[in-house]
């Protein structure tokens, strides 16, 4: 299935605006009330993805000032890759033609926190965290913050490397762009790594 949508660079483009007017405070809170619910209600055409943590304090809605239907926003504790968010991801990428997807970490993550203090914290979240131990190991004695950043790049390596789908679509020429992002909790501002 093929859907014309945005370019990544147009995408990116629009993250960015949206981000700098949540950084100044001069949100426009446009596209999010009933006149767009109607518009959404025969389908969605998100122009970018977002895997965000699920941590409370960083909401890619808002940091981005999009309204409903713009982006494509997965989260889970540590911005991982697993099975359930890769594969919300080639749906939005096969079924929907999102051409960028933005993995986005965050300062003072409590999932990094909890996987680099070890330990057991049962089943499902030692499953969760093992995704991150890449990002602790690639980064031996750094703080949380570096591993947050590091553990970003190397979930976007993940999702060419552990699907096709996003790696076919990444391959074309003009085609699906994955970048790496931290957002900074005080200043709401977010940095492409």
């Amino acid at each position: 299935m093929s859907v014309k949508n945005l370019s990544w660079e147009e995408a990116l483009k629009r993250l960015k605006e949206g981000n700098a007017r949540f950084g100044e405070d001069k949100l426009d809170g446009k596209l999010q009330n009933s006149n767009r619910r109607k518009e959404l209600k025969d389908g969605q055409q998100p122009y970018a993805i977002i895997l965000s943590c699920a941590d409370s304090r960083v909401v890619p809605e808002l940091t981005f000032d999009t309204g409903l239907g713009e982006i494509f926003v997965i989260r889970v504790a540590g911005n991982v890759a697993n099975l359930e968010s890769i594969a919300s991801i080639e749906y939005a990428v096969a079924h929907l033609g999102v051409n960028l997807i933005v993995v986005l970490g965050h300062e003072s993550c409590g999932a990094v926190t909890a996987a680099i203090a070890g330990g057991d914290n049962g089943y499902n979240l030692n499953l969760l965290l093992a995704h991150i131990q890449p990002a602790i190991t690639a980064t031996e004695g750094g703080d949380v913050n570096s591993v947050v950043k590091k553990n970003a790049v190397l979930t976007a390596e993940d999702l060419t490397d552990r699907s096709k789908i996003i790696r076919d679509a990444a391959a074309k020429e003009d085609g699906l762009k994955i970048l790496s992002g931290y957002y900074n909790l005080k200043s709401g501002v977010v940095d492409y790594l």
